[in-house]
This record gives structure tokens, C-alpha cells and sequence, in this order.
């Protein structure tokens, strides 16, 4: 069993893990973590208890029937005090459930990402915009404080502002909520006009690293009524004064034009663009894709370089210092998430797949270190060897990195499926629980050393144990997507635990939107510029991108319910007028359009298998509903009715847990006006709680002298159907 004797003092923390037992008489269970180590917990007089709550819902008190849902298999948080004395089991204090029953994931329900991001949207529109339902761009401000509250600068950053536009857009694809189409377009249009810098004579296009704005009008800076120079926006001479910075003012990118500066600038838009198919978005896109192709690109030996000089666009500038001729994660591996596979699904066009292609090869050919290390290796010179004296990565390891790679290989082995992206990415999802991941309380850690000094066991943490809300992002999505494509059930139980501990802990009840940090023990760290709800370093991204996707792969490839997603193309925006309206790269053939509506009426000129819409030739724009649905049903469960001379009979084979019960429910309508009905659960392997109440909510609605019959059921079925008198409601057998 796992305790404290020997160190000497108290020590609150969390354990995290599944019910093993428990023991009314001595009122304390055993509790095993994700990786099997057994903890005795025991409650106190001042334990309270409550349900995982999502964004906008009030505090659900299970503090009077805590005891009773302490049940075998049961997955829950224990937060509480250790003791240093022997013998004495950890005492808990806090304990937060992650469902209503042991099989119960609540963040399993098909709306819950949805209500979720649309909190975010509303929290985002209300602080950079307040609350006179004007939508101005003039008045995003980088820093939020904890409460949404603006932190006045008059430095606004062009990835900031990309990376809410792509929050909003993603929002409304969502929910269909003109709002917040209305700030993704308002956003994209005010970055074209404030922060791109666009050469005609080369149809380049870069953007630059921030804009610094004055309300003064005594001065002009880079405003002119001289002709247009190239790369240099004009500005009338009363305009308010700006001041742009073509470098970054960041660490390690100072003076420097860095990549993923450029890649992130791209987010907004193109998520934007997935929805309109304004030209004018995708003039900034391939204008910028030039750029990456002109400049960037190292045509010889591959990949991208991370930095350009800002005067002479040369990656292998002396005046670059440390980044001359460098290439990192950011600058090679960014693309796919934060542009690129948006850019595949709007466009589906030849030369951006190519593009995806290439660095899902770079990334699977250079990235893979496990000669010497469970990390990747994200630092390089520019023949791809090793550069571990960069900046402040040095040798360390980024866990988020790690588990990015792996979800976005598996994304894009959709539409290029090579064996070695599946190989790297389970090799990751293999080794990151072991070596990035807590698994005593759950989550994902931030940055460690990649490699283990003599007499070390366990990677030693940069600067502190501390995890951040993106990295929780990247292993969710990751996991997420390999067990909806490859079904091993490891992963499903990772996913789940890392939105567990994300929905648990990271979710602000008191303020709106989500901590940028939680300590080891998922209490929220709440200094500095990690007490902020916006910055540099975060905006309307991971968090709105989070929602998105893992709607998509829980609804799609697991729960197995269809989704609906609002487009608004602009007239002729998008090439033959043909709307692609895939939520994501997803293996072939595993969703189709269920149904298709234009300005609220039923249309039916689309390819179901495509995912592909034939718009309406029209002069105006048009709100486009489309309705996703998986082609097959649930792997793990099935339920199957027939009538036979009046009498009903349904076969139930699998797991029935809280994802079967939309499948049973609509079989179980086909019976219900039946003389009779035999269930037969021979093969049923698991009935939940909620799996009996459809049963006896079936009975319910039959006549009362209508008998139902359980045939073959198990042992463990039996003895769910007997909580709370179910089981006089059944005959049996």
C-alpha cells in the first residue's frame, strides 16, 4: 500500500485511480491508480464529495450519497492529507466523481464540448469586447487577468489574435451562433489590414510579430501618403499611429522572424476560411504558403528552418546568431495542427496534401531518438544532427510535443497510410504514461529532461512539476483518435483519464474559461503572468481547439452520434462551388452527411461518402447545416429487435456502459407495443446502472400485465438488475 511513513511531515496531495473495495465497517476504500498501485483511503467527518461540472453548470453535491458510490471499477479524484504514521490510510477530503455510475463518463454525453465551447466563445466576445454587442478589433487587448478583465497595453500580437479567431471560428462551425462568425471574420479582416505585409512583386506575404498602437495623432509611424512600398502597408496621415515589429521580442526568437510565428498566423484564417471561402483569406494563404516555400523551406535536405533574419529573409544569417540554419518541432511539425490539415479539408487539393505528406515523413524520419532517449528530439543543425545547446530547450523533452505527434500522425495517416506514422505514434502512446504522465493524480506534465543522469529512475522536471492546459490538450486529442482508429482499449482508458483530470481541474467555475496551470495535484497555480486568462502565450486556441476536435472523435469515432456543423460561404467563394465539410482528417469511409439544409430548408444536392456539398448557384450568402453521422455503429455493444407472431425479442451483445444506452433505447422502441418481451443477454458481458433503468423504463411504458423475460444473463447482470428492486419488474430465467 502506498503511504508517507518515513518523510516526516503531512503532506496534502491527490490520488487519483479506480474504487478496488471498500469497507463500510472501518469506512475506508482501496483505491487503485491507473498504474495499479493500491492506496487505502478513508473518509473523515469534514469529506464532501461532487460530480466532474462543465463550464456554465452549477456545483452537483454528491456529498449525501458519497458512500454508496463507492463501488467496484468506479473512477474518481481523492484529494486529502497524508499523515507520516504508520499503518494510517490517506484521509480524503475532496472527492470528485466522473460520473452518476461506475461505467459513467459524464463528459461522454454528445453535447458536452459543445456547451463547453460555447462558454468560451461567450467568456472571449465579453472580455476583449465587452458588453455592447459591438464586435472591434481595436480594442483586443493581449493580457486578460484571471477574471477576463482587460490588463491595458497597446501591443497587439498577430498570433494572439489569430489563434482566438480560430476559437470563434471553430465555435461557430459548432454551434452555428452568428456571433461568432461575426468576430472570425471581423478578426481575419482586421489582421489582413493591420498585420500582413504583402509583396506583390514576389506574391509573398508575411505577418508581422506584433503591432504597438497610439491613440496619438502628433506623430506618424510607418503611415505615408507616398506611393506603396512592397512588404509595407500605407496609412492615412490622421490614422492612429502604429508601430509594427517585423521581428519577434521573445527568448530565443529576438530579432529573428521565427516560423511558428508565421504558422500561427495562418490558424484564424484558414479555420475561417473552412467556413466561407472568402478569396481574400485565401490570397493571404498561398501568399504565405510562398513565403514558407521561398524562404523557409530547405529544398535540399528538407524541413523547415525555424528562423529568417527580418532584413534579408536568409535563414543562414550571421546576424541570427544561435538560430542560424536551425530547424525545430515548431518549424517543421506546426503546420499539420495549426493550418495545414484545415487547409486539406477546405481545399482537398493536391499540392497542400503533398505538403501534409512531407512533414509527417520529416517529422516520422528525424524526430525519433529512442537510441538514446523515451523523448523525441525537437532541436536540430541544418543536416538534421542533434542541437542540444539551443536557448533554454537544451537536451529537455516537451510532453504536449510528444503527444502532438502522435495524434496529428494518426490524423494524417487518413489520407496517406503509412505503417511507420501508426509504429512512431503507439511507440509514443506507449512510452508518454510512463514518462510524462502522473499517473498517481493524472495529467500530463510540462518539460523534463529527456535524458536520466546516474541513479536517476525518474525524468527530472525543468522547472517545476506544474501542467499546462495544452499540453492536457494534446494527449486528450492523441489518445482520442488512436482508439477511435485503432480500438486498443489502453487508449480509451487513457483518453478518459486525461479528460477526467482536464474536466476536473482546469475548468474555472468562479471566473469563466480555463487556468492556464494546475499544480501536480490539480489545484490551480495562480501567479504571474500563469495567473491570466489571456497572453503571449494563450488565447482562444487550445482550449476552443480542444472542444472541437475532441466533440469530433468522441461523437464520431466512439460514442458513434451524429453532429451537426454551420457553414456560411460567401456567393462563389469556394472553386466549382463545392463545400467540403469534414470536421477533421478521419479514416475513409467511417462518416458520411446524414442530412443537409440551406437557410433552414431540407436540400438534397450533395455526396454523402464525399463529405462534399454542391452549393446553389446564389448572389447572397447562405447558412449551411449539415448533419455528420457515423457509417457504423459501436464496436463494444449491440442491441437487436425483432417481432415474432406479436412478441418482441431483443438480443444484447458486449459492453452495455452509458454510450450503448442511445443504441438500446432506439432498438427498445421497436418492441414496446409487443404482447411480450424475451431479452436475451447470454453475451452480454457488462450491464450498467443506466443499461437496467432503460430496461425498466421500457417496462414502464408497456401495459402492466405484459410480461419481459431475461434469458442467460451473468452473474454480474444479475446482480445489477437487483439495485433497487429492478429486478421485481423482470421475470428472470
Amino acid at each position: 500500500m502506498g503511504n508517507t511513513q518515513g518523510l516526516g511531515f503531512t503532506i496534502s496531495d491527490l490520488i487519483t485511480g479506480y474504487v478496488k473495495s471498500f469497507d463500510p465497517s472501518k469506512d475506508q476504500f482501496i483505491l487503485t491508480t491507473s498504474d495499479e498501485r493500491d492506496f487505502e483511503i478513508k473518509f473523515t467527518s469534514t469529506t464532501y464529495a461532487e460530480l466532474i461540472r462543465n463550464l456554465g453548470e452549477s456545483f452537483i453535491d454528491c456529498t449525501g450519497q458519497m458512500r454508496d458510490m463507492i463501488v467496484p471499477g468506479r473512477f474518481l479524484f481523492a484529494y486529502g492529507i497524508y499523515y507520516p504514521e504508520a499503518g494510517k490510510p490517506f484521509e480524503v477530503k475532496h472527492i470528485v466523481f466522473a460520473g452518476r455510475s461506475e461505467n459513467d463518463w459524464v463528459f461522454e454525453k454528445q453535447d458536452w464540448w459543445i456547451k463547453q465551447i460555447q462558454q468560451l466563445g461567450n467568456f472571449y466576445l465579453d472580455a476583449q469586447f465587452g458588453e455592447d454587442d459591438v464586435i472591434d478589433f481595436s480594442k483586443y487587448h493581449t493580457m486578460l487577468n484571471l477574471y477576463g478583465n482587460q490588463i491595458k497595453n497597446t501591443r497587439q500580437e498577430t498570433d494572439t489574435i489569430s489563434r482566438l479567431i480560430y476559437g470563434f471560428a471553430s465555435a461557430y462551425n459548432l454551434t452555428g451562433n452568428e456571433k461568432y462568425l461575426e468576430a472570425a471574420e471581423k478578426g481575419t479582416a482586421y489582421l489582413r489590414e493591420h498585420f500582413r505585409a504583402y509583396d506583390p512583386t514576389e506574391e509573398t506575404a508575411f505577418w508581422y510579430h506584433a503591432v504597438d498602437f497610439s491613440e496619438h495623432h502628433s506623430k506618424k509611424i510607418l503611415n505615408s501618403n507616398m506611393t506603396d512600398i512592397p512588404g509595407m502597408r500605407k496609412a492615412s496621415a490622421n490614422s492612429v499611429r502604429e508601430r509594427k515589429l517585423l521581428s519577434s521580442e521573445f527568448g530565443d526568437d529576438y530579432d529573428a522572424i521565427p516560423a511558428y510565428e508565421q504558422i500561427y498566423a495562418l490558424a484564424g484564417p484558414t479555420q475561417t476560411y473552412r467556413l466561407t471561402g472568402d478569396p481574400l483569406i485565401r490570397a493571404d494563404i498561398d501568399h504565405t504558403l510562398n513565403l514558407f516555400d521561398r524562404y523557409f523551406r530547405d529544398h535540399k535536405l528538407g524541413g523547415y528552418f525555424s528562423h529568417l533574419d527580418p532584413v534579408t529573409f536568409d535563414p543562414r544569417s550571421d546576424s541570427l546568431g544561435g538560430n542560424r540554419a536551425r530547424k525545430n518541432w515548431n518549424s517543421v511539425g506546426d503546420h499539420a495542427p495549426a493550418y495545414l490539415i484545415n487547409l486539406v479539408i477546405a481545399t482537398n487539393e493536391d499540392n497542400h496534401k503533398d505538403m501534409l505528406i512531407d512533414t509527417a515523413d520529416t517529422i516520422t524520419e528525424h524526430f525519433q531518438d529512442y537510441e538514446n532517449s523515451v523523448f523525441v528530439n525537437e532541436k536540430f543543425l541544418e543536416d538534421w544532427s542533434h542541437d542540444h545547446h539551443h536557448g533554454w530547450q537544451q537536451n529537455k523533452g516537451v510532453v504536449g510535443h510528444n503527444l502532438k505527434i502522435a495524434w496529428n500522425l494518426m490524423r494524417m495517416w487518413s489520407i496517406n497510410q503509412d505503417p511507420k506514422y501508426v509504429e512512431f505514434a503507439k511507440k509514443i502512446s506507449e512510452l508518454m504514461p510512463l514518462h510524462g504522465g502522473d499517473s498517481q493524480r493524472g495529467g500530463w506534465y510540462d518539460v523534463v529532461d529527456r535524458e536520466l543522469a546516474e541513479g536517476e529512475t525518474v525524468p527530472r522536471y525543468n522547472w517545476h512539476d506544474r501542467k499546462a492546459w495544452w499540453q492536457q490538450e494534446q494527449g486528450i486529442l492523441a489518445y482520442l483518435i488512436m482508439y477511435g482508429i485503432l480500438k486498443d482499449p489502453q487508449y480509451l482508458k487513457q483518453a478518459r483519464e486525461s479528460i477526467a483530470f482536464y474536466n476536473a481541474w482546469f475548468l474555472d467555475h468562479d471566473s469563466g474559461a480555463v487556468y492556464f496551470n494546475v499544480m501536480a495535484n490539480g489545484l490551480p497555480f495562480l501567479l504571474g503572468t500563469e495567473r491570466n486568462k489571456g497572453s503571449h502565450s494563450m488565447s482562444g486556441y487550445h482550449s476552443f481547439e480542444l472542444c472541437y476536435l475532441a466533440s469530433t472523435y468522441s461523437n464520431l469515432l466512439i460514442t458513434k452520434q451524429p453532429m451537426d456543423f454551420y457553414f456560411s460561404p460567401v456567393p462563389n467563394g469556394f472553386k466549382d462551388n463545392i463545400l467540403n465539410v469534414a470536421p477533421d482528417l478521419l479514416p475513409k469511409g467511417s462518416i458520411k452527411i446524414e442530412s443537409v439544409t440551406i437557410n433552414g430548408e431540407q436540400y438534397s444536392d450533395y455526396n454523402a461518402d464525399d463529405l462534399t456539398v454542391k452549393l446553389p448557384a446564389s448572389d447572397t450568402r447562405m447558412k449551411v447545416k449539415v448533419t455528420i453521422a457515423p457509417t457504423a455503429g459501436l464496436e463494444h455493444f449491440s442491441a437487436k429487435a425483432d417481432i415474432v407472431d406479436g412478441d418482441g425479442y431483443l438480443t444484447l451483445n458486449g459492453e452495455l456502459d452509458s454510450r450503448g444506452i442511445l443504441p438500446l433505447r432506439q432498438e427498445l422502441q421497436k418492441v414496446l407495443q409487443c404482447d411480450s418481451l424475451t431479452i436475451d443477454v447470454s453475451n452480454l458481458k457488462l450491464l450498467s446502472t443506466e443499461g437496467a433503468r432503460a430496461l425498466i423504463f421500457a417496462k414502464q411504458k408497456m401495459n402492466i400485465d405484459e410480461d419481459v423475460i431475461i434469458k442467460g444473463a451473468s452473474d454480474q447482470v444479475k446482480e445489477v438488475l437487483s439495485r433497487d428492486e429492478f429486478v421485481e419488474e423482470l421475470i428472470i430465467e
